[in-house]
């Protein structure tokens, strides 16, 4: 058995996790960032227990195939529009990382917005980053137990808090309250309340930082989108280097300290609090990192520090690399957002928008779907008559009741024997058969192109009518 050689270097593909113990960051962007859990967290929770017209407001209800949002009704031919939303979003994030880099990452991402949580619960059963990481060396006992124990319950009380919120979105809140008390909950929505559970609990209160290192696609293309405009969080090496902590002396007179270090070129004091505050562990006076999630914690705490020194503010800045290498002023910086990427960002998402709003703005709430019996294509009956059968496929996107008139086109001689009218339940589908006769002698053998129109009797306003053509068959002698 041969040994390795002592020069043979061992390379890991995967280096083993470090634990990270954050410091909280207080600040204008930790402001900011709290303000966007609470908006984003109020929407969540709070939809589902909106109601509108005596239903749910926001509702996806997959079994009777539709999407209630407000007093908008979609169904499985609407994929149009969740195809146009998702392009609109996907433009938006274009366009929020070439002004301001991963903004999203680091202020809504929901991944960034449950580990803030979760984190916040943890500083109050652990204590700050310095009492955690004791906490975290000493032996276990009752104290530690009983820290630990109470974090993870609570981790585990919201995560399931969440989890039952999601699926509300898919079974209506009552329905899916009353089931749960009661113990009565169905196979599939408790899979799904467990699963979505466990997954908030382990992202946001073991993985982590490693959900954005690792899983997370966007971090690893999000630099493509980059220029030297985009606004990303920068440590200003000319004015930091060389790093050097204060002294007594120093410490003592602020202003003075400040002055000579700013003689000296060396304005970071090299605390190490950017590092501490990081979420993901990274020290961003290394440059940027795809790491960086855009949180500007660092960017407080450094700012914090400054104040504390007597020295200015922004060694560690929301700016852009060009602001940095050429030393502008925080003023020229809007005298780049406009430039042609960001323009042409604009331009799409304000066309496709407008074009989204204007078609759902126009959207008929009738849509008819004409299927042919295929049992038989066409018979010869009394006096000469060919019929064909057909079956009507309504579906009424409108909350109120209405009454349609059927109506076929298109050949001389066509007439309906079916009834012709029919009436709709709110957001309802219907199949209504429909027989078709044509007058001997008229049309051509084979396959002749007509027409069904619907139009509603009752209808309030403008007319209220929808067309779809078919195909009538004559059989050949």
């Amino acid at each position: 058995m041969s040994q390795t050689s002592p020069d043979v270097a061992v390379i890991r593909m995967y280096a083993p996790r470090e634990q990270i113990y954050a410091r909280e960051a207080r600040g204008r962007f930790a402001s900011w960032r709290w303000l966007c859990v609470w908006l984003t967290q109020a929407v969540f929770y709070g939809l589902p227990w909106l109601h509108w017209n005596g239903r749910q407001a926001v509702l996806f209800d997959l079994g009777a195939r539709k999407f209630y949002l407000w007093g908008l009704v979609l169904w499985p031919q609407d994929l149009i529009y969740l195809a146009a939303l998702l392009i609109v979003c996907a433009l938006s994030l274009f366009l929020f990382t070439a002004v301001a880099g991963r903004v999203w990452c680091g202020f809504a991402c929901p991944q960034t917005v449950y580990t803030e949580i979760f984190m916040w619960i943890e500083r109050q059963f652990e204590g700050e980053r310095s009492a955690r990481i004791r906490l975290d060396r000493q032996p276990w006992g009752y104290t530690k137990l009983a820290r630990k124990g109470g974090k993870h319950l609570a981790w585990l009380l919201f995560a399931l808090w969440t989890g039952f919120t999601f699926v509300a979105y898919f079974t209506p809140l009552p329905t899916l309250a009353a089931s749960t008390l009661s113990f009565a909950l169905g196979p599939w929505e408790s899979f799904w309340v467990l699963f979505y559970s466990l997954a908030t609990y382990g992202n946001a209160g073991w993985m982590r930082e490693q959900v954005c290192r690792y899983m997370c696609p966007y971090a690893r293309f999000q630099s493509s989108m980059f220029d030297q405009d985009t606004l990303i969080v920068s440590y200003d090496a000319r004015r930091g280097e060389p790093r050097a902590p204060l002294g007594k002396q120093a410490q003592a007179g602020k202003a003075m300290a400040a002055a000579a270090s700013a003689q000296a070129g060396g304005g970071c004091i090299d605390c190490s609090l950017c590092v501490q505050v990081c979420p993901t562990g990274i020290d961003i006076r290394n440059g940027l990192q795809y790491d960086c999630i855009s949180c500007a914690a660092c960017v407080d705490a450094c700012d914090s520090v400054m104040d504390k020194i007597g020295a200015p503010r922004g060694l560690v800045a929301f700016t852009t690399s060009r602001a940095v290498q050429q030393q502008l002023a925080p003023q020229s910086l809007a005298s780049r957002l406009l430039r042609p990427r960001v323009l042409v960002y604009v331009a799409l998402l304000a066309l496709i928008t407008a074009a989204l709003g204007w078609t759902m703005l126009h959207r008929s709430p009738l849509k008819l779907d004409v299927i042919r019996d295929r049992g038989v294509m066409a018979r010869e009956v009394e006096q000469g008559q060919i019929e064909n059968s057909f079956r009507l496929q309504l579906m009424h996107v409108e909350e109120q009741t209405r009454r349609y008139r059927i109506s076929v086109h298109g050949l001389e001689g066509l007439t309906l024997t079916s009834p012709a009218e029919v009436r709709l339940e709110p957001a309802s589908t219907r199949f209504v058969p429909v027989t078709v006769r044509l007058a001997a002698g008229q049309g051509q053998p084979g396959a002749n192109r007509i027409s069904f129109r619907l139009v509603a009797i009752d209808a309030d306003g403008a007319p209220v009518q929808v067309e779809e053509k078919a195909m009538f068959f004559i059989p050949r002698s």
